[in-house]
């Protein structure tokens, strides 16, 4: 009898100390695995003083990445965004995003937020949730100086590259199927494929574009048509559960448009193709869900 009850005794015990370990557990992969602070989302994740963000690393202007310095408006919008958040400049980590995984990336924990030439759809919106838009831009075309394209309407029988996953990619797919479209994972080979005459036009956002058009090796050989097909509000993307931090992240915008920061962070960078800042309309930032 005396047997009987020490078994059962140490059986309790046992799963008393599975149940605490199981805990234990759940509370680490959560912290780690979600990126948002054990579930309090990134304003809980910054109040470690450290926060990752997935940017694009190819976009001139935008987003670039030179050895391991990133530089663009994207980057500077960041920065703007984890200082209002109490994160430092050093506790920033960033981390190269493409079109395709931006939203698995905030998803699986990879990144707190994505800031990263980001439109704002209704397809995405099903997977994170969006702050902003901090900037608007609209669909355009970059080809040779010398092309006769002059708008979408004149890309029929045209090879026209974009990336895949893209929202212009799926404007062309599905609005001028008569255009040969072709893919890749980053536009910088989109307009490699330009420079090589194996493509006739690079279509995405006319802000990227003219930031490709600028670079000193491509100077005098491309343009851009200058007639935009589209509207592109680029959001600041974050897990779809993070109301608070969404909403924080508008708050932060705000106050950039009113101190000067957002609009340096334009002259800084963007500016220097000779494109006067825009203004933030804050009355458009979305409503968090």
């Amino acid at each position: 009898m005396r047997i009987t009850r020490l078994a059962a005794t140490f059986g309790a015990m046992t799963m008393m100390l599975g149940a605490a370990a199981a805990c234990g557990g759940n509370d680490s992969g959560s912290g780690s695995g979600s990126g948002s602070g054990g579930g309090s989302g990134i304003v809980g994740k910054a109040s470690s003083g450290k926060l990752t963000f997935g940017v694009k690393a190819d976009q001139p202007g935008l987003g670039l990445q030179t050895g391991s310095t990133y530089s663009g408006f994207d980057i500077e919008i960041s920065k703007i965004i984890a200082k209002g958040l109490g994160v430092p400049e050093s506790g920033i980590t960033w981390k190269t995003t493409v079109s395709a995984n931006r939203e698995a990336y905030i998803q699986q924990g990879q990144v707190d937020v994505v800031v990263a030439t980001y439109t704002i759809n209704d397809e995405r919106k099903q997977k994170v949730n969006f702050a902003g838009p901090y900037y608007i831009a609209g669909q355009d075309l970059l080809v040779p100086v010398n092309s006769t394209i002059t708008g979408p309407e004149s890309l029929a029988g045209k090879k026209v590259c974009s990336v895949s996953g893209s929202t212009p990619a799926k404007r062309i797919q599905t609005d001028y199927k008569q255009a040969q479209l072709q893919q890749f994972d980053s536009y910088s080979k989109c307009v490699t494929a330009l420079a090589g005459g194996q493509v006739d036009a690079v279509t995405t956002d006319d802000i990227i574009l003219a930031g490709y058009a600028s670079q000193e090796q491509y100077a005098g050989k491309f343009k851009v048509v200058g007639k935009p097909f589209s509207t592109e509000p680029y959001g600041i993307g974050v897990k779809k559960d993070d109301t608070a931090g969404c909403n924080k992240i508008n708050e932060i915008l705000k106050a950039a448009a009113s101190d000067g920061s957002y609009k340096k962070a334009w002259d800084d960078t963007l500016g220097k193709s000779g494109k006067a800042a825009p203004e933030l309309d804050t009355s458009k930032l979305t409503n968090c869900a």
